[in-house]
């Protein structure tokens, strides 16, 4: 283990001397297009046609080789009027006049029949627009799953891999007034090259689950603007313009309630930044205040916004600082899911606002683990709002081909997309760069790398992963020690808890496990839990699987963690049950993972008062 660990602390000293190219270059090809969900746009949800192709004939033909004319769905053509036109034209497909979904959604809820289709799936919307020469259009999607080629008007405008990030593409002088066609293949098949991989214990939900909207900005606009509050109390924007009239042009920044207006000029690359003493009426953002405030950025005819709040984040030994103080986590952990029997991965203002006042109200707690991959912009800008903070991460998981460069550079990027687009998230305190991830020499610096990226796009926030952890017996009671290298990468420790639930441990037992921690550094149960079916009750002992059992395990769960001298909060496994093929169990899963503490629907179980009052006892549930 010394030697694993020096190796990892070398390469973690190289990583910090890395050039600024070697972020630049996993960064995303197009716009990052930051605070999009704000910005005056097109939104194209509403009816689609799709259509299935199982053996992918879209994409290819029987041998092979082009796709032929009467399988293209990307084409850029009426199929009725050809077939009018030539009798013997023979199409086998017609987007036109395909079946209809309701986007954003995931396939699996568009008919019966697509509940557990995997593969390939076309998407076409028409739309019209009003294209202005003086102006450039952006399609911007906030995520396809999993994979995504785009057609508008029959011209290829890029492929983007990754089911849980926003990509855009340009399409200034390819829209027309009437009947633009935008045709996506959305593709949920993924390889074992893939991140992540096909073994997983959630629902895939394939398909456009988030907004598509028509962007229209002026010819240089503001596409990053990177705006917190430092640890010295000052009050940092960074800001990039894109665009051929970039170099040399003004810059404003204005907090208007707070009384604030900068002005500068952007250097040669479009990049202007401002340091401003923060005024003595800023309120910081916190749990108890979640105070946000309206930040604007203008040049030249480009205005834009965003809502942030300002706080600091920082570690003093095993506690975590939130604007000086110290702070415990009482979280919970959740999928992207919404309530109902037939959730389809569509998460509105409402359905995030649900989820998290839950979340907050019912379980009194102040720290959401948004698992195990970004989720929608709505569930973070809602955590924003009513104050909770959040854990976001990749969905690092697993089987991951760690020794392949390629597959290091997606995950770069992807790991990139989502500090991109959430990084002036107050809510946001952990960037988690994986999950229990099985330790190897590729692995480790596979993570390393992961952990110098995240530095490197967001220096003022704190990394952490789901660590690995080995056991021993001592004076014939067994130890808990973290053995996972990565370690030494992240700035606050986790590893996911289970005994009681996974192997042999009795409940009577627990508590009198011992935790051997580095005393340096915070500690988080990033996972524990059980799993009950709403309903099912003990006969006499508590079986696995009904309420009482569960209830028992938080009991007994929450007596341990109270051993624990640098436990600084924890995100018990999940708020709610949640969809998973792998879950079979039949009467008690039924393709469900039952360890929510309240149900599919929302009706609460047992062990969900267990926690929400362990937690009211903590600082009086504040």
């Amino acid at each position: 283990m010394l030697s694993r660990l020096a190796a990892l602390s070398l390469a973690i000293a190289a990583a910090l001397f890395l050039p600024s190219a070697a972020i630049a270059q996993v960064l995303p090809t197009g716009p990052v297009l930051a605070a999009a969900d704000l910005r005056d746009g097109q939104d194209l949800s509403g009816p689609w046609n799709w259509s299935i192709d199982p053996y992918r004939d879209g994409q290819a033909g029987f041998h092979g080789g082009e796709t032929g004319t009467g399988h293209r769905r990307y084409d850029d053509t009426d199929v009725s009027a050809a077939r009018r036109a030539d009798p013997l034209a023979l199409y086998e497909y017609d987007m036109d006049t395909a079946p209809v979904a309701i986007l954003p959604s995931s396939w699996l809820t568009h008919t019966p029949q697509m509940r557990h289709y995997q593969g390939l799936v076309w998407y076409q919307r028409r739309f019209d627009a009003a294209p202005d020469p003086e102006r450039r259009s952006f399609l911007r999607f906030g995520a396809v799953n999993y994979s995504a080629e785009v057609w508008l008007n029959g011209q290829r405008l890029g492929r983007h891999d990754g089911g849980f990030t926003p990509f855009a593409f340009e399409v200034t002088g390819l829209l027309r007034e009437r009947g633009n066609r935008l045709v996506i293949a959305a593709d949920s098949h993924r390889s074992e090259r893939d991140v992540p991989p096909p073994v997983t214990d959630w629902e895939t939900y394939g398909g456009i689950t988030r907004e598509v909207r028509l962007l229209t900005l002026p010819k240089t606009f503001v596409d990053d603007g990177l705006v917190r509050l430092a640890p010295d109390g000052s009050l940092l924007a960074d800001i990039r313009l894109d665009g051929a009239g970039r170099g040399g042009m003004a810059v404003r920044l204005a907090i208007p309630e707070l009384g604030i207006e900068q002005s500068g000029i952007a250097d040669s690359e479009g990049r202007a930044s401002f340091r401003v003493a923060a005024p003595r009426q800023l309120q910081r953002w916190s749990p108890d205040n979640p105070r946000l405030y309206r930040v604007e950025i203008t040049a030249g005819d480009d205005r834009w916004h965003d809502i942030v709040g300002f706080r600091t984040l920082a570690v003093d030994g095993s506690r975590i600082l939130l604007n000086g103080a110290p702070i415990f986590l009482r979280g919970i952990s959740l999928h992207e899911e919404e309530l109902g029997a037939n959730p389809t991965r569509r998460i509105t203002d409402a359905a995030a606002e649900t989820l998290l006042t839950e979340a907050r109200d019912g379980l009194h707690a102040n720290f959401v683990r948004l698992a195990h991959y970004p989720h929608a912009e709505p569930m973070l800008r809602e955590a924003d709002r009513i104050g909770l903070i959040v854990w976001s991460e990749i969905p690092v998981y697993w089987r991951i081909a760690f020794a392949d460069a390629e597959v290091l550079e997606r995950t770069r990027r992807m790991l990139a997309e989502m500090i991109l687009r959430d990084r002036n998230r107050a809510s946001i305190a952990l960037w988690s760069i994986g999950n229990e991830t099985p330790i190897g020499d590729a692995r480790n610096s596979f993570m390393v790398q992961l952990a110098q990226d995240a530095r490197t796009l967001d220096p003022d926030r704190l990394i952490t992963a789901a660590l690995l952890t080995g056991r021993e017996e001592r004076g014939g009671l067994p130890v808990v020690t973290i053995t996972d290298p990565l370690a030494d990468a992240v700035d606050v420790l986790a590893v996911n808890s289970y005994f009681g639930w996974y192997g042999g441990d009795r409940l009577e037992d627990i508590g009198s496990y011992g935790w051997d921690l580095p005393a340096d550094r915070p500690f988080l149960f990033s996972e524990f839990g059980a799993g009950a079916t709403l309903g099912l009750h003990a006969e006499g002992t508590p079986q696995k699987f009904t309420e009482e059992y569960q209830a028992q395990y938080y009991h007994a769960t929450l007596a341990m963690a109270k051993g624990i001298p640098t436990l600084a909060g924890m995100s018990p496994w999940v708020l709610k049950d949640f969809r998973s093929p792998r879950r079979q169990l039949p009467f008690i899963q039924d393709g469900w993972n039952r360890k929510g503490l309240i149900s599919e629907t929302g009706e609460r179980k047992q062990a969900y008062a267990v926690l929400a009052d362990w937690y009211a006892r903590l600082d009086g549930g504040r």
